[in-house]
């Protein structure tokens, strides 16, 4: 029997800390679906096919790359509606600090009840990666600050010609 986990987030941008899961995540699962929340009242920096181009890039990235199959979508419905389209037993979910935890239990409680059978993995952010956050990513970006400890260099450069600037005009 396959072992598939869906793992969902908007990835915008992919961070380290997203691909330390990805990779301990494909340690433990036969099968790693990426879910990339395409939701039409959000307003990413990246748009979806952007942030499925990034997480590829960064996934084709790692060496070594992780063991078993992962797998890259979209999704604009309900997690456990999406997780159960693709064949998920469980929901994996990263966890940095006391108020994930709170938040993610909730979240958890809510998708047990409106899918019964579909259990919710937590790991653990690594020591490394425990602090990093997208949305300071993106402040940090727009700010012209160095977001290069936080992720892979396609990413990178992505936010960084993203929010280039075009040259002033000299008169």
């Amino acid at each position: 029997m396959s072992r598939t986990v869906f793992y969902a987030g908007s990835f915008d941008p992919v961070t380290f800390g997203h691909l330390d899961l990805i990779e301990r995540a494909a340690r433990l699962f036969d099968r790693v679906v990426i879910g990339v929340g395409v939701h039409h009242g959000k307003k990413p920096m990246f748009s979806g096919d952007e942030r499925v181009a990034l997480l590829r890039d960064a996934i084709a990235g790692l060496s070594p790359a992780p063991a078993g199959a992962v797998e890259i979508v979209t999704f604009d419905n309900l997690v456990v509606d999406a997780a159960r389209s693709h064949g998920a037993a469980a929901i994996l979910r990263g966890i940095r600090d006391a108020t994930d935890f709170d938040y993610e239990m909730q979240m958890s409680g809510t998708n047990g009840m409106l899918a019964p059978g579909l259990d919710t993995v937590f790991l653990p952010a690594s020591p490394a990666h425990r602090h990093i956050a997208a949305t300071f990513i993106r402040q940090i970006a727009q700010m012209g600050g160095d977001v290069t400890a936080f992720v892979p260099p396609v990413a990178a450069k992505r936010l960084q010609e993203k929010l280039a600037r075009p040259a002033p005009h000299s008169a």
